[in-house]
């Protein structure tokens, strides 16, 4: 959920201090071929070599969509290596790399890339942006590998599921760092950790788990409630696909955009086919409700229960939130309902994918578990018990993180259909109740109206998030604004989002937009250019 495109043990595990006491390393300033004599427990260098500019293919078929960045990198030391989070035990071995730029070239910074959706490859796109950028920058596989809505790999793994849970990402970073000090002699001064989805629920873990791994951290829409997020796709999935009559083809999601935006596109002041704050918009379903022949430009009866279920999310039987549904909005476009909610075909979204995957592999270890079949209220009582600890990072108590000096940024799109941003502010709230005013000390949350999952949308959505570009520079994004908190203790102010031309920068801008800090949103001053951000407002 878990962003697949974009950019995109219970053994206590040694410290820093503790594995640099008993690391053989070469001598400081190592080459890069010398790193694979490089010795860490429970570590071995696979592969230790230069790579020259624009030289490095990654594995598989080639993709012309990505060709170009991978041209672009410049000369570095590529280092491959597996890790046994579980010393002795070959099921906890991860796969990982580390990317390291020429001395001259490095800005002597670390920054750690996720994954999204189940893992299973390593970010070979975060590893060319963050290299190019001058930074050492490392990515995991967490231990497995396959397509990331495959969860087969889990099949009675337990130490595989602690590895994607928590433990891989924490171990690649220890490693990395090891790796570092030995090339350039010396280690990273400043840390940092920017990933989306699952990578933002990756994200949150470190600051819970591991708070002195990063000194800043940028987590995107994150998947953090996670046994609560993937049950509450069984509840979505029963509703659309319980009974045959219920199920909303994309034709329909046309009418269902239309009817929102007719209630609330103009909420902010502006019509423009974007919801600045869609939890104001109170639209109702049956409003299209077919009033003869069903077409397109209408719902059935059980479809029009069906879109309240998703808009609904997951209550009990008293009607208390549980976990809260999508957003109205942004039902349209490439990361729109048709990919993640209701599918091109029954049984064809993303968001059955992954609950498939996760009951089947995770939770029962039984290939044959069904959603329709599955009792929603059992599915989620199961997850919890046995693999909430595992794989939720909803501790609100980050004490150890904001003492230790780390700053913590988070955003995610207001109609995000894989998941809901709401999930996102019950779990800011939570921090806010354990901190009070102190909370803006070292945190912030960012909604971004008509912003879909992780960049994408009828919105303004790139804003220096995953390496992604802005209109104002390569210094103006969130992540330069997060190093100048922790670096220069300036705290992030006037961050502009831009909506590139088909979310193309080469097109360029259609329009701009200010980043707003919760639980302010934008909204239109009422008078100038309404592509301008300008001409905006947090309010």
């Amino acid at each position: 959920m878990l962003l697949q495109n974009v950019r995109l043990s219970l053994c206590v595990p040694l410290t820093i201090a503790a594995l640099s006491i008993t690391a053989r390393t070469p001598a400081a300033g190592a080459t890069c071929e010398g790193l694979a004599q490089l010795t860490i427990p429970r570590a071995t260098t696979v592969e230790a070599r230069s790579v020259e500019p624009g030289a490095f293919l990654p594995p598989g078929p080639p993709d012309p969509r990505t060709a170009s960045r991978f041209k672009k990198v410049p000369a570095f030391c590529r280092v491959r290596a597996t890790v046994e989070t579980e010393a002795g035990n070959a099921d906890s071995r991860i796969q990982m790399e580390v990317w390291l730029p020429a001395s001259s070239a490095w800005n002597r910074k670390f920054r750690g890339e996720g994954n999204g959706g189940f893992a299973g490859s390593i970010n070979y796109g975060g590893l060319a942006g963050s290299v190019s950028g001058g930074y050492a920058v490392a990515s995991t596989d967490t231990g497995h590998q396959g397509d990331a809505t495959d969860a087969e790999w889990a099949l009675n793994q337990p130490a595989k599921i602690k590895n994607f849970g928590y433990l891989a990402i924490h171990e690649m970073t220890q490693t990395a760092k090891l790796i570092i000090a030995a090339y350039y002699g010396d280690g990273p001064q400043r840390s940092y950790f920017d990933s989306c989805s699952n990578g933002g629920r990756q994200a949150l873990m470190e600051a819970q788990r591991y708070p002195e791994d990063y000194n800043g951290i940028l987590a995107g829409a994150p998947a953090n409630n996670w046994t609560n997020l993937i049950s509450t796709a069984v509840s979505t999935g029963k509703a659309l696909l319980g009974k045959p009559e219920s199920w909303i083809p994309p034709e329909k999601l046309p009418a269902i955009s239309d009817a929102v935006l007719a209630a609330c596109d103009a909420l902010d002041g502006v019509r423009d086919g974007v919801l600045a704050n869609p939890s104001r918009c109170h639209f109702d379903p049956g409003a299209l409700l077919c009033k003869g022949v069903e077409s397109d430009r209408c719902l059935t009866a059980a479809q029009v229960t069906a879109l309240r279920a998703i808009y609904a999310g997951a209550r009990d039987q008293a009607g208390k939130q549980i976990f809260p549904g999508a957003q109205p909005g942004a039902e349209l476009g490439n990361g729109g309902w048709k990919g993640w909610i209701v599918g091109e075909t029954r049984d064809a979204a993303d968001g059955q994918k992954y609950p498939q995957g996760f009951f089947r592999y995770m939770v029962y270890n039984d290939p044959n578990w069904s959603i329709v079949k599955a009792d929603p209220a059992i599915a989620r009582r199961d997850a919890n018990e046995r693999l909430g600890k595992t794989l939720n990072a909803t501790d609100p108590d980050l004490r150890a993180f904001y003492q230790h000096g780390g700053k913590l940024i988070v955003y995610h799109g207001w109609n995000d259909p894989a998941i809901p941003a709401l999930s996102t502010v019950d779990y800011y709230e939570r921090v806010k109740l354990k901190f009070g005013p102190s909370t803006r000390n070292f945190t912030r949350l960012y909604l971004v109206g008509g912003m879909q999952h992780c960049a994408g949308g009828p919105g303004a959505s790139f804003f220096g998030q995953l390496g992604l570009p802005t209109a104002v520079g390569p210094k103006g994004g969130v992540f330069t604004a997060l190093e100048e908190w922790v670096e220069q203790g300036k705290e992030p102010a006037g961050i502009v989002a831009t909506k590139f031309i088909e979310d193309n920068p080469a097109k360029g801008v259609e329009m701009t937009r200010p980043l707003c800090e919760y639980p302010a949103s934008v909204e239109y001053k009422g008078t100038g250019d309404v592509t301008k951000a300008e001409n905006y407002r947090c309010k």
